[in-house]
């Protein structure tokens, strides 16, 4: 029983591991958006056709623009046929009659190393997601769940990095940048599962009172959430187009609509954590945990909000994007794993 018990919480510390590692490609992939080196490199998996891409102008060909230009049309016309054929003739034209997929950027090497080591770090990080997955197979006669989600989330890693190839070849097209930002969520949300399942503990909390309650707020805390993070990306790809007509501190009153529902959006969020607090300390101060984890996650949403807020009156700073970011998606995470907490006992017969 001990060595079953030392193999769990090998399993889970490495499982554990590789979820910090894919908040870190979260955050990397922030820096690669505030920096606007989305497009350091042109094509995919490859860097400037070479698997170590140059670092100077010279190093390329004359036609290089040209040359990949030609590829990326090549492959959004395939992307297109896949769309159409799937029903969204629609998303398909929009692909195809996007003038910006026809733009290449002139070269920069700053930009070109920035995302090569964003790429780097993804590959990384997938071979951290196979090792669990293979980890996980010792799991197969006891909880096959465990084995099956773990290869799923591999499984996923890899579509990811094909619809990282789709961006890229779309020229960071708007709602392709939001999939791409979604499947993360999903991946991390897999991975935080397999870890809870993985553990032999089985606990039900004495809170039947307020159980439903509290159920009912984290996943519209989930929902919301989820929601805000997707205007948060609608918000960084206006800030792509207002870049190139107005300066930087003009930014934020260009932004419209979605910037102000953004903003105001984020009380809403404020209001509902700091209401899961207060009923966590009102009726159950002895669930230590629970009350602990809720507490982290509401200071999780407030810097998160300070953030936003930083951004809005310090006309957007570069080193800001990337934790805002990286601070929505482990709300998310938190707000998950407090619900999986909560529901315990239930998930673990299942």
């Amino acid at each position: 029983m001990k060595v079953q018990n030392t193999k769990i919480i090998r399993f889970r510390q490495f499982s554990a591991v590789t979820i910090l590692a894919v908040y870190l490609l979260i955050a990397v992939g922030g820096i690669v958006r505030s920096t606007g080196a989305g497009m350091g490199c042109p094509d995919w998996p490859k860097c400037f056709g070479s698997w170590v891409p140059p670092t100077e102008v010279s190093q390329l060909p004359e036609d290089y623009k040209e040359t990949f230009v030609a590829q990326r049309v090549a492959k959004n016309e395939k992307f297109a046929s896949y769309l159409s054929a799937l029903g969204f003739s629609r998303l398909a034209n929009q692909v195809q009659s996007d003038p910006s997929i026809l733009e290449e950027e002139e070269f920069n090497a700053v930009k070109t190393w920035i995302e090569y080591v964003n790429r780097l770090i993804g590959v990384f990080i997938g071979f951290l997601i196979l090792a669990t997955a293979l980890l996980s197979i010792r799991f197969w006669k006891t909880d096959k769940l465990v084995t099956v989600l773990s290869f799923l989330a591999f499984v996923l890693v890899g579509f990811q990095g094909w619809i990282g190839s789709v961006v890229v070849s779309t020229n960071l097209l708007q709602w392709m940048i939001t999939i791409h930002m979604l499947l993360a969520i999903v991946i991390v949300c897999l991975l935080i599962y397999v870890y809870f399942r993985s553990s032999d503990e089985r606990r039900d909390w004495p809170i039947f009172k307020i159980k439903k309650k509290l159920n009912l707020l984290l996943v519209f805390g989930i929902l919301l959430t989820t929601v805000q993070i997707v205007l948060g990306t609608q918000v960084r790809e206006a800030i792509d187009v207002i870049a190139k007509e107005f300066e930087r501190t003009a930014w934020v009153e260009n932004l419209g609509l979605t910037f102000l529902i953004h903003r105001s959006y984020s009380l809403v969020l404020l209001a509902l954590h700091g209401y899961l607090v207060y009923l966590l300390w009102k009726e159950n101060k002895h669930l230590q945990q629970l009350s602990q984890l809720t507490l982290a996650l509401f200071v999780v949403v407030v810097i998160e909000i300070l953030s936003g807020a930083l951004m809005a009156y310090f006309a957007v700073p570069a080193f800001i994007q990337p934790i805002h970011l990286l601070l929505g998606t482990l709300i998310i995470g938190i707000q998950y794993y407090l619900w999986l907490q909560l529901n315990r006992k239930q998930l673990m017969r299942a």
